[in-house]
């Protein structure tokens, strides 16, 4: 596919090169011909070839894979050309065109038919050259003539480099953004493979576990049955309101829109079912996708926690780009709370909401932190590295909570 793309592109240029080139040496050589129409004739002809061969590539790309038919016809147009101008400046030009055009379709291989080409030159230029002896000396004309014909090895050879150099660069592309394609959907199933097992996985298992020892409960204990029973039904929920947050969290993040645009929508949201008003701003900003979604993941729950517990009546959120870096930060005016010294201060206390958002951040190599107090709100900040970043290390070293 890359080389069809390449011999297509290659081609249209060479067909626009070549008219340009003989509308310019024509135009010359008007002025030194009285038969201004054995000039003018020729032209036409290349004008309305190329056009149509123009046409062709464009509306139909894949006509270059009948390189050999493409090569022909041109072929027969240049010999057209050849007897209209009676072995003028067009037909040299329009056979130098020819000869690229064949190294574009035909690479290396094609060097039979830029010697042939060359030779076809050479008797045409050595029968201009005896004719004009006829009349006078031609010992200065003789050796520029002569040179043209060679012209068209060189062009051959230069279009086949040309395409394959072209040819080279788009494998090497399409190689690149393979590769990229790929890392993206091997992390995806990656962090899919780690929230489910982090959540569903670890609730079924649970729900397994009780429904395995109901059979034996129902014959000796009927009382524990009946509780451990409702602890089946109550797990089975759970693992079906995990889910479907799993399934949320994934629509949050949209790829296809700007991550600026994904934060105003998930704040929108929120402020309409909260009722607190939510002022964004932000940079344009591009991440790669495992950080867009902990990101937003962070912002959600970030949100909810004000909803929950701030009492907050407005709330700021920023994202902005220092060096190297994105920082998330939602500051809210609610009434705060006293930061514990320690992450396992909050997990005691069963506050397991920064815990997870600091997990969260960790998990794509950043950090998150936490400042607050009681009656002057709580401002979060996350702050994840960009990649290739010369601060990875140290985001990463600074993952601890700070208070």
């Amino acid at each position: 596919m890359s080389r069809f793309v390449a011999h297509a592109a290659v081609c249209r240029a060479l067909l626009l090169g070549r008219l340009a080139l003989t509308f310019a040496a024509v135009g010359v050589g008007v002025r030194l011909t009285d038969d201004v129409w054995r000039s003018l004739g020729p032209l036409a002809v290349v004008g309305v070839a190329t056009a149509a061969q123009v046409t062709v590539l464009t509306r139909w790309p894949a006509a270059v894979r009948w390189r050999l038919g493409t090569l022909l016809v041109d072929a027969a147009l240049m010999i057209g050309i050849l007897l209209l101008s009676q072995g003028g400046v067009a037909y040299f030009c329009y056979a130098a065109g020819h000869a690229a055009l064949t190294g574009a379709l035909l690479g290396i291989h094609g060097l039979l038919l830029w010697v042939a080409n060359a030779g076809l030159g050479l008797a045409v230029a050595t029968e201009l050259l005896r004719a004009a002896g006829a009349g006078g000396d031609t010992s200065v004309a003789a050796p520029f003539v002569l040179a043209f014909p060679m012209v068209n090895i060189v062009c051959g050879l230069g279009a086949a480099v040309m395409t394959a150099a072209l040819a080279g660069y788009i494998d090497a592309s399409v190689t690149t953004v393979a590769t990229a394609q790929y890392a993206a959907a091997a992390s995806e199933r990656t962090r899919l493979a780690r929230e489910l097992h982090d959540s569903v996985a670890k609730t079924l298992r649970g729900v397994s576990f009780a429904a395995v020892a109901l059979p034996a409960l129902l014959r000796r204990q009927p009382d524990l049955a009946e509780q451990l029973a409702t602890t089946v039904s109550e797990g089975a929920d759970t693992a079906v309101r995990e889910a479907r947050e799993l399934l949320a969290g994934l629509r949050r993040d949209v790829p296809d829109r700007p991550f600026p645009e994904v934060v105003q929508g998930i704040c929108r949201t929120w402020s309409d079912s909260a009722g607190v008003p939510v002022r964004v701003s932000g940079d344009p900003i591009d991440l790669p996708l495992a950080a867009r979604y902990e990101l937003t993941q962070i912002l959600n729950e970030a949100l909810h926690n004000v909803a929950r517990h701030a009492n907050a009546t407005s709330v700021q959120v920023d994202l902005h780009q220092p060096e190297g870096a994105v920082e998330l930060t939602i500051r809210d005016n609610g009434t705060g709370f006293q930061m514990p010294g320690e992450l396992t201060e909050l997990s005691n206390s069963g506050n397991f909401g920064i815990i997870g958002m600091t997990e969260r951040a960790q998990a794509v190599g950043g950090s998150l932190h936490v400042q607050s107090a009681v009656g002057v709100g709580t401002t979060l900040v996350a702050r994840v590295p960009l990649p290739g970043s010369a601060n990875l290390a140290a985001d990463r070293s600074g993952r601890a909570m700070s208070p």
